[in-house]
């Protein structure tokens, strides 16, 4: 019995921190409608600077707490309530990614400016006194403190809430933003105050858990996670029911900890129980509409026929100059392309078309790594088709359970599920299943072989880096095929309107299952591509955090785009790999990279994302009859003297942009003609449409002319 009250006041005590930050979270969202994927990374900074100042500097806890909790998390919550503010008028997938974006680059800048090969730890409060004992069991001043503020919190929200007129401003903005304006409320004020008041919570409840757990940035910020399932069971709007849900985890977690069966398949069970207890949660607790939920969506681009062909045939073109120029070493970096490239394009279809969100894309792209590997050690070629198979039936059971969820609760979901596939699934050893023997990673990394096609092995990473480039040219074909289809008209009708899709006769249910198992498939494949052109992978390299990155990138290229799949691939292999070879000094800025791009887009930079403007600028190019020619012998010609080693990678690279820049204004100067050498009917057909087009037209309609 002492030992069972004993793991009780561990579970409380973590509960508290957990009710502490949940209650920022949900202050922050039923004010803002904004769900803050980076709270916790908020937390995590936070945390690390109060370790800078009291163990780096050496300054005095006391001065440390009032620096961080009145000074850096005040200032850092005005910086996150401006940096999102622009999200309030975009829709699920836009709103997510400056969080997103945030999450990831916070964790980069953190082990960017503390190295994360160096231990760092924290004394816990008030260390030095003698625990106090309460009948059979023992409490630790740091427990008592840590229940103590939770306490604090409860009473000081409630009080302000409900006995203060700011408090009277931020619900009254909740329930009607445009009406509390007239009543002479300030809603921008009372936004500010709740991101500050948000940060805040999520610095005490950073600063507490701290000395508990090790200091690593990604470990830090994915303790939210926990936070995340208390705030689901207060259905993001009640904080009396967030506390309690903070209570159940706490627990469940410490007795876990303390009455789990130790054997070799259950030690990960404890770490991926919070994310279990949020998808659970998730699919129990019945969910409102999503505040603030913006249905203004953009149009899908419809590729054409001839595009896509040309556009897949530059793909493979692309794999055979990469299969012949570079030496092996590189190919493995650079030839990776494709296979990034592949698990990205499984975003198109589910979140372009079908706006149906999923953070878990790179778990299942591992899923398709780890099938291949066990079911073609050899290379056979039907285990590509099993791993797809495979991947494909893992995405429809994530669909199945998680139908009536949408937006943020789907991000929730997949993300609980990618994580507990980290931090348990994968982690396994070999079991049986119904006399089967079922082997994952089987704590260590996995070997791929290169596929048997035809007769012919493909090895070296030469051919496995065409082969992908193929498998890309050919999906992305497939993709573009569905985006004309029935099926794909119906995706996006499903994306537009739920309600009236289902009015309509169609199909939530065989609509949803079928595109998750179709983008889950394509994952599967990209990742059994990059596990052959690496040779071997780990979980590690299939984690949530790992995943950010593509679902930034995709979503700043333009979702729907089947173009944003390679776009993707060649941010992975160009600026992310060439940046640290270039300059070594910049590595960690490179990797920061798609946090910054994911800001510039929810900034309203790239709002129409990054493929759109190059299809309006330089596309017209490709169409020119006398430029293309040029051009592609231009780049043939450079590709012919690197094969013969008379000029090398960089002057090549070097050689294709000057080529690429010159024919862009060679055919500018071709195409160069005012609003009237072109009939007005002609105008955005025969030549780009452009903003003094519009000018001339209003001006003419203005006049009668």
């Amino acid at each position: 019995m002492e030992q069972f009250l004993a793991f009780g006041i561990v579970g409380l005590s973590t509960a508290a921190i957990y009710a502490v930050i949940g209650s920022g979270l949900v202050l922050t969202y039923t004010t803002t409608g904004v769900f803050n994927f980076a709270h916790g990374a908020a937390g995590m900074i936070s945390a690390f600077v109060y370790w800078q100042l009291t163990v780096g500097w050496d300054w005095p806890v006391p001065m440390a707490i009032v620096a961080v909790l009145l000074v850096f998390a005040p200032l850092f919550g005005l910086v996150f309530g401006k940096a999102l503010a622009p999200t309030q008028g975009l829709g699920d997938a836009e709103k997510l990614v400056m969080t997103i974006a945030l999450l990831s680059g916070l964790i980069v800048l953190a082990r960017w400016i503390w190295d994360p090969n160096e231990s760092r730890s924290l004394t816990r409060f008030f260390a030095d006194r003698p625990s106090i004992d309460v009948g059979p069991v023992t409490i630790t001043w740091h427990q008592a403190l840590t229940m103590a503020v939770a306490v604090a919190v409860a009473v000081g929200l409630r009080i302000l809430l409900y006995r203060t007129r700011t408090g009277a401003e931020m619900r009254a903005t909740v329930d009607d933003r445009a009406l509390a304006g007239l009543t002479g409320a300030d809603p921008r004020r009372a936004n500010r105050i709740a991101w500050i008041l948000g940060i805040e919570l999520a610095a005490i409840g950073g600063i507490l858990i701290a000395p508990t757990v090790a200091l690593d940035a990604a470990q830090l910020s994915l303790l939210i996670v926990s936070a995340y399932t208390a705030a689901i069971f207060g259905r993001l709007r009640n904080l009396p029911m967030t506390f309690a849900g903070a209570v159940v985890v706490g627990l469940l977690e410490s007795y876990l900890t303390g009455y789990l069966p130790q054997n070799e398949y259950l030690p990960g069970l404890r770490l991926a129980a919070p994310a279990l207890l949020l998808f659970v949660a998730l699919l129990v607790f019945p969910h409102g509409r999503l505040r603030g939920r913006d249905r203004t969506l953009k149009s899908v681009p419809l590729p054409s026929v001839n595009g896509s062909v040309a556009f897949a045939a530059a793909v493979v073109v692309l794999g055979l100059m990469l299969a012949t120029m570079l030496g092996e070493a590189d190919l493995i970096t650079y030839g990776a392309m494709f296979a990034w490239g592949m698990i990205a394009l499984s975003y198109v279809p589910l979140l372009g078309f079908a706006g149906q969100i999923s953070l878990c894309q790179l778990s299942l792209a591992g899923i398709g790594a780890v099938a291949y590997a066990h079911l073609g050690p050899d290379g056979q070629w039907w285990a590509l088709l099993a791993a797809m198979g495979i991947a494909g039936i893992v995405g429809a059971v994530i669909a199945v359970p998680a139908l009536r969820l949408s937006g943020v609760y789907m991000a929730l979901a997949t993300a609980a599920f990618a994580v507990v596939l980290d931090r348990w699934i994968f982690t396994l050893p070999s079991f049986e299943l119904l006399g089967v023997r079922v082997a994952l990673f089987d704590q260590g990394s996995i070997s791929l072989a290169g596929p048997r096609l035809f007769g012919l092995a493909l090895d070296s990473t030469a051919e496995v880096t065409v082969f992908a480039a193929v498998c890309l040219a050919v999906v992305g074909l497939a993709v573009a095929a569905l985006r004309r289809s029935r099926f794909g008209r119906r995706l996006i009708a499903l994306r537009d309107s739920e309600a009236a899709y289902a009015t309509l006769g169609g199909s939530l249910i065989a609509a949803r299952v079928l595109v998750f198992a179709l983008a889950a498939a394509i994952a599967g494949l990209g990742g059994a591509l990059y596990g052959m052109q690496l040779r071997a992978v780990a979980p590690e390299q299939f984690n949530l955090v790992a995943g950010l990155p593509i679902f930034l990138i995709v979503t700043i290229a333009g979702l729907g785009a089947v173009g944003a799949g390679m776009f993707t691939g060649l941010v992975f292999a160009g600026p992310l790999n060439v940046i640290p070879v270039l300059w070594p000094g910049l590595q960690n800025l490179a990797q920061v990279l798609p946090s910054l791009g994911g800001i510039a887009f929810g900034g309203g930079v790239l709002r129409e994302g990054a493929i759109a403007p190059m299809r309006s600028e330089w596309f017209p190019m490709l169409r020119d009859r006398i430029v293309t020619p040029v051009l592609v012998l231009a780049i043939l010609g450079l590709w012919g003297l690197r094969v013969l080693d008379a000029i090398d990678g960089w002057q090549f690279t070097f050689g294709a942009v000057v080529a690429v820049v010159a024919g862009r204004i060679w055919h500018g100067a071709r195409t160069r003609s005012g609003p009237a050498d072109v009939p007005v009917e002609w105008w955005g057909i025969t030549r780009p449409w452009t903003a003094k087009d519009g000018e001339v037209l209003d001006r003419a309609v203005a006049t009668g002319s």
